[in-house]
């Protein structure tokens, strides 16, 4: 098929746009329209054409948190925006980043810049303009702890919102975008970042990692090198198969639930909460359920991380997703415990 392209100065239109390469689980599906956004401020001409006005309208980064289970009968759009502004108050900064910068980069930045907080979300693949939507968290760590405001287009009201971090409803993967997806588009995001922060090393094996590299006087730096070697290990790259990092949410349960489970499982990983719910691994419930590495066709869990979902080749969205449905069931069958996925599923389920 054809694949038409204009440029209208700020944007770009690509028709009947394929989007193999714009998804890490390298999932073959089409947009009937893309719209590759380099000017926020053009954003309500480009929304006001009728076919995004009525039509669906699907926001995308680099696609490192979706599953696409079919074509898109509507319009992608890609912020593809950049910059970075500092703001400097004493011994914190406060730095508005553009929505389409790389979010690996934006963080190996705060780092030479000596800024702390982020180390631990290193390696995360994306964009910055989808970290708060995912409220995306590794190793102890979560990004909004650090958001100070997320600048939005209102597609309800027309006009650009600043949103408070309160505002943003920031929970456990989730956020205030993740409900109304149809509303917000992130331009920009405002990061409030320390000189000084209080390490965290008591995460899944970072001070045996930097006892490891020798590091006994660890900086922001160190921590994040230490989090590069950890991920590196366990998890697949996406340059390399196909994936969208950890598919499966570590489930939340109450501490009645928790304890029988501990009782009848005593390798049970888990993490008693303050609020008395406990979070428990979804990696051990799918490893222990004998998933890990198991593939159907180039559908499959990786050999190296259970929570990981990956594309071995050609596997179709709806392919995988009827995977991920086995992994599902089998964990609930097994533990009586409901896994939910981690990425957006978009189309038919």
């Amino acid at each position: 098929m054809a694949v038409e392209r204009v440029d209208m100065g700020g944007y770009t239109l690509i028709e009947n746009a394929p989007l193999l390469t714009r998804n890490t689980l390298r999932v073959n599906a089409r947009a009937k329209l893309l719209a590759e956004v380099r000017d926020a401020s053009k954003l309500p001409e480009l929304l006001d054409f009728p076919a995004l006005r009525t039509g669906q309208l699907l926001v995308l980064g680099e696609g490192s948190n979706i599953l696409l289970t079919g074509d898109i009968d509507g319009t992608v759009l890609a912020m593809e925006t950049r910059g970075v502004h500092v703001e400097q108050d004493g011994e914190i900064a406060r730095i508005a980043v553009a929505a389409g910068e790389r979010w690996d980069d934006f963080v190996r930045w705060t780092l030479g810049q000596g800024f702390a907080g982020l180390e631990n979300l290193i390696l995360i693949p994306g964009t910055v303009g989808a970290a708060p939507i995912q409220n995306i968290g590794a190793y102890g760590t979560e990004v909004a702890e650090f958001i100070e405001s997320v600048e939005a287009w209102d597609r309800i009201e027309r006009r650009v919102v600043t949103l408070d971090r309160t505002a943003c409803a920031f929970a456990y993967r989730d956020s205030l975008f993740k409900h109304e997806p149809d509303r917000f588009i992130v331009t920009a995001v405002r990061f409030a970042l320390p000189r000084q922060h209080a390490l965290r090393m008591d995460y899944a094996g970072i001070r045996e990692e930097l006892e490891r590299i020798g590091v006994s006087n660890p900086a922001p730096f160190h921590v994040a090198e230490a989090v590069v070697h950890l991920r590196t290990r366990k998890l697949p790259d996406p340059a390399v198969i196909g994936n969208a990092g950890s598919f499966f949410k570590n489930p939340i349960v109450d501490a009645a639930q928790g304890e029988t489970l501990k009782r009848a499982f005593p390798e049970l990983v888990a993490w008693p909460g303050k609020d008395t719910r406990w979070k428990l691994s979804a990696a051990w419930l799918i490893e222990t359920a004998g998933f890990k590495g198991m593939r159907k066709g180039d559908a499959g869990i990786s050999n190296r991380h259970a929570l990981v979902l990956v594309n071995h080749g050609k596997a179709s969205g709806q392919e995988l997703w009827a995977f991920a449905q086995h992994v599902i069931e089998g964990v609930h069958a097994r533990f009586g415990v409901q896994l939910e996925p981690e990425p957006m599923v978009i189309g038919p389920r």
